[in-house]
């Protein structure tokens, strides 16, 4: 009994050096992808509309429809899905029969490394996709655990959420998925749940509870307020991160932060958490209200949808989002505003702080702040320029004139006193 006791605890012991080694092993100090991707207007702009053309949510349920995308359409998603998640940069190359991903995530500060990197390559087998090898930093990962791990996750998506759809749909979402030299070209049947099961699927329970408890707690705050009333962003933050603060002391001050920044930036926006959750649709929702900052309403919205990218390590594309917004203005919406540049900024700043000092942001936002220490006075910044006035007057993005403007912007936030310190 001793020895058997003996082995299996030689075994436990052997099992857990194996995993601290293969973590060590997937982390490395330098990024397989060089650096992050730089995700410019204009790419944005495309991958918008290759999303929106290829919408499956506009297909009839039951129909079996097909897309075809080009190496550098689908490069360009992947990088722009990658950046909205974490500071990521991928590659993407496609020939016949097969497809090499590569992709490079930015990790907070640690003794293992700061880079995970991933290197797979794919091949097309009778209009199905396997691995032909995968390798996470410097750790080869079998190619049956992998094809297992995708099957697995195929059988997850192709599984009808309920009995009655298993009775009337036998047919697999996933048709078939060919690759030819850079192009793919993927043949599905859309099924109305596939939304609420991918959702469901990629956010994991622990940080659906936590959304939940910033959720409820945004919905206390505003049912104390007046529907006609105007609140100003400071009156909203302090009591949001005090809860923070008070989760972080037995949680993780950085997924607080997160969280917290997530359910401001969908109210702001007037977006609903069912988006991310499908259980939200049965919870107490935050009443409207006009969320002002400087008694604008649209400087909340840049701020906080700027610093969710952030504090989600993709500020590359919190930038660039705000920027492809002040440039799609200055087409024919409200123009191109240095002052809403400023307030996308500031919220970047804002939410890089929350995830590289999390529990100080916390205690001086709880303490309680003014509008000043969040982003400095703008008012004076040119704006509402339509697009021929503002090539008229700095040339486009880029230009020298323009980059004056952008770094007066970067002086007065680096004086800023929540950016200062």
């Amino acid at each position: 009994m001793k020895r058997l006791l003996g082995f299996v605890f030689a075994l436990l012991m052997a099992l857990a050096v194996a995993a601290i080694v293969a973590l060590c092993l997937c982390f490395q100090s330098t990024p397989l992808v060089s650096g992050v991707a730089s995700i410019t207007p204009a790419d944005i702009e495309q991958a918008r509309r290759i999303i929106r053309t290829h919408d499956p949510r506009r297909a009839i349920p039951g129909e079996v429809r097909s897309i075809s995308l080009t190496e550098q359409e689908v490069d360009l998603v992947v990088n722009y899905a990658a950046n909205q998640f974490h500071a990521a940069s991928t590659r993407v190359l496609l020939q016949s029969g097969s497809a090499h991903i590569q992709g490079s995530m930015h990790w907070p500060q640690n003794p293992l490394g700061v880079w995970l990197n991933v290197d797979a390559s794919l091949r097309e087998v009778d209009g199905q996709i396997e691995f032909a090898s995968l390798r996470i930093g410097r750790l080869p990962v079998p190619a049956f655990i992998a094809d297992l791990a995708l099957q697995r996750a195929m059988r997850e998506l192709n599984t009808p959420a309920d009995v009655a759809a298993i009775n009337t749909s036998r047919s697999n979402i996933v048709q078939s998925l060919r690759l030819t030299d850079q192009r793919l070209e993927f043949v599905y049947q859309w099924q109305t749940d596939i939304p609420d099961r991918l959702r469901a699927a990629f956010l994991p329970q622990a940080d659906q509870d936590r959304i939940k408890a910033y959720s409820d707690r945004l919905a206390e705050i505003t049912a104390q307020k007046n529907r006609s009333e105007k609140v100003s962003m400071v009156h909203l933050l302090p009591p949001m991160f005090a809860l923070a603060q008070q989760r972080s002391r037995q949680g993780d001050a950085i997924e607080e932060n997160r969280a917290l920044m997530l359910v401001l930036a969908f109210y702001v926006d007037r977006r609903s958490l069912y988006e991310l959750i499908p259980a939200a649709k049965n919870w107490t929702l935050p009443r409207p209200l006009s969320i002002t900052l400087y008694q604008r309403g649209d400087f909340p919205q840049h701020f906080l949808i700027s610093a969710a990218l952030a504090s989600q390590g993709g500020s590359p594309l919190a930038d660039a989002i705000g920027l492809h917004k002040e440039v799609k203005d200055a087409h024919g919406g409200s123009g191109f505003s240095f002052n809403d540049i400023a307030a996308d900024r500031a919220g970047t700043r804002f939410g890089e702080l929350a995830i590289k000092a999390p529990q100080k942001l916390q205690a001086r936002i709880a303490a309680g702040i003014q509008e000043g220490d969040l982003m400095p006075p703008v008012a004076d910044l040119p704006e509402f320029m339509p697009d021929a006035e503002f090539r008229q007057r700095f040339g486009g993005v880029g230009s020298a004139a323009y980059n004056q403007i952008m770094d007066d912007i970067e002086t007065r936030l680096a004086a800023t006193p929540l950016f200062r310190d």
